[in-house]
């Protein structure tokens, strides 16, 4: 996997999930069989792990096989079969209307948690992205910051709002005295001026949900963000870019949720339609 320049999270992941099946396994590992791998599935569905959760556990089985075969050079069956993947629900993607933004900004007062969120809903960054937002990667000056190393271990360029600029040089004003390059910092107790993580960012946003009354998650700013941007009629592809995504399918899954063109096209035809209609035309 780090031959394949896997990131070390979904080094991190693989291994983890993998350690689950072999401890829970009680065969030989080279006598594994497609019904035992159904019985594995059958186990972490009674442990209610979603289908999602199970297809990766499943996705970590088949590569460890792959490897075994390909790597290692032992003639071994693979137990995970094509098509035994559990079916997973595509929801739509979840935002946040303009009125719960602004109620949303209205209770974070911590210039570091303003600038935090607004850089979320108005760059699309994701969560690990902020974390690891460097001094040297913003260009406020050009109203733009490069993400190094995003998923996938991709670089891309997104652009900073008015209100994210006023938010971002509102931290930096205050943030805490610290040789961490790292631009959001911990700014209390005994770990002030250390980075803050990833789960010290997502308790900020379910603290906020819980003062609001949201289901808010860090992941709803950046949705927020694409449907906002479409709303706008910004070019699908300008958003793909801007969130970084490999397939314009994924960003396409936001047209189901708000498409203005298609709500333009609906209510011209109906008035067509309806006009008709009060002509007593069939």
């Amino acid at each position: 996997m780090k031959r394949r320049n896997y990131s070390p999270h979904t080094v991190k992941n693989y291994m983890n999930t993998l350690k689950h099946f072999v401890v829970w396994v009680d065969v030989p590992i080279e006598e594994v069989t497609h019904q035992k791998v159904s019985e594995y599935i059958d186990h972490l569905l009674d442990r209610r792990l979603k289908p999602k959760t199970i297809n990766c556990h499943l996705q970590s089985i088949r590569g460890f096989y792959n490897y075994l075969y390909h790597e290692e050079g032992i003639t071994v069956a693979n137990p995970v079969k094509k098509g035994c993947a559990l079916r997973v629900p595509k929801p739509l993607p979840r935002h946040l209307r303009d009125e719960q933004i602004i109620i949303l900004f209205d209770v974070i007062e911590r210039s570091r948690d303003r600038a935090i969120f607004k850089v979320m809903l108005r760059c699309g960054l994701r969560v690990e992205e902020v974390e690891n937002l460097t001094l040297g990667a913003l260009e406020l000056k050009r109203r733009r910051i490069f993400v190094h190393n995003g998923k996938g271990n991709k670089d891309r360029v997104v652009y900073i709002s008015d209100d994210a600029h006023s938010a971002l040089l509102e931290y930096l004003r205050v943030r805490p005295t610290s040789r961490s390059k790292n631009v959001f910092l911990v700014d209390k107790g005994s770990y002030r001026g250390k980075p803050i993580s990833v789960r010290g960012i997502q308790k900020r946003i379910e603290y906020y949900a819980r003062k609001t009354g949201f289901k808010i998650s860090c992941h709803h700013l950046r949705h927020t963000m694409a449907t906002q941007l479409l709303n706008a009629e910004a070019e699908v592809v300008t958003i793909q870019d801007l969130l970084g995504h490999n397939w314009i399918t994924t960003t396409e899954r936001y047209c189901t949720v708000s498409n203005p063109k298609v709500m333009r096209d609906y209510f011209r035809a109906m008035e067509v339609i309806m006009q008709r209609d009060a002509r007593g035309y069939p």
